[in-house]
């Protein structure tokens, strides 16, 4: 099959993730994949949401997401002109949660809260799984601030984790699908994977079309191969930092 960019059925489009982006941010990341663009930032806050309080002593990861007006062809209304949180923002910001806490000791965070925004300024397919892999890179940078500070003991993160999209296009499986791959997929499942090649999550779809359990086994086997690649980048872009994961 000719994909749309000319990559072959295996590859996945070029990334990149850039450190340090807003000096504010405990850490923050623009994250690169073909042309989905997102920003990473991290918060560190010391406080816990009120139920977790009463729940028990440990600190806690979450997210928010957000795709900004003209990250699209077409202008998209802010929430706060929806009246109400866009329901797939919610959907994505709880599934980058989910990942980034799967790797996270929050018992070491004591009573702190990191908040990861991410923002995505240009969509091309993949947002929610370039937030998770770019996100995660925020997140250890913000707890290397947090051990610089005195606030953890060492840096509480017992693996890598990242996401990447696999789906059936034109009766081929493929790696990584762009926004006009996924519009004509007849599978469409996003993958989050640890460094270890656990599963964190997996959303598999058929779109008026069903898949057999021999063509799950490739999705999945094509999707650790491209989160394998992209945990091999994030430990070359997070440098000696890396070697104080999972240690």
């Amino acid at each position: 099959m000719n994909r749309v960019d000319g990559r072959k059925n295996y590859e996945m489009r070029p990334v990149k993730i850039t450190r340090g982006i807003n000096k504010y941010a405990e850490g923050s990341v623009l994250i690169e994949v073909g042309d989905t663009k997102v920003i990473c930032t991290a918060t560190v806050e010391a406080r816990l949401p009120n139920w977790r309080k009463l729940e028990c002593a440990k600190g806690w990861v979450t997210a928010e997401y957000g795709m900004l007006p003209r990250s699209t062809s077409t202008r998209q209304l802010r929430d706060i002109r929806r009246g109400k949180p866009n329901a797939r923002g919610l959907e994505i910001q709880r599934l980058i949660g989910r990942s980034l806490r799967s790797v996270t000791d929050l018992t070491m965070l004591g009573e702190h809260t990191i908040t990861l925004d991410c923002d995505v300024i240009q969509a091309d397919g993949g947002t929610r799984t370039a937030s998770i892999t770019g996100a995660y890179v925020a997140l250890a940078d913000a707890l290397h601030w947090m051990l610089n500070n005195g606030l953890v003991e060492k840096i509480p993160l017992r693996d890598f984790v990242a996401a990447t999209s696999v789906g059936r296009v034109g009766g081929e499986i493929v790696l990584d699908l762009c926004y006009e791959e996924d519009c004509m997929a007849e599978v469409d499942m996003n993958v989050v994977m640890t460094g270890s090649g656990k599963f964190v999550e997996i959303q598999g779809t058929g779109e008026e079309s069903t898949y057999s359990g021999e063509e799950l086994a490739q999705l999945l086997d094509l999707a650790y191969q491209g989160i394998n690649s992209l945990v091999e980048y994030q430990k070359q872009v997070l440098g000696t930092l890396a070697d104080s994961i999972g240690r």
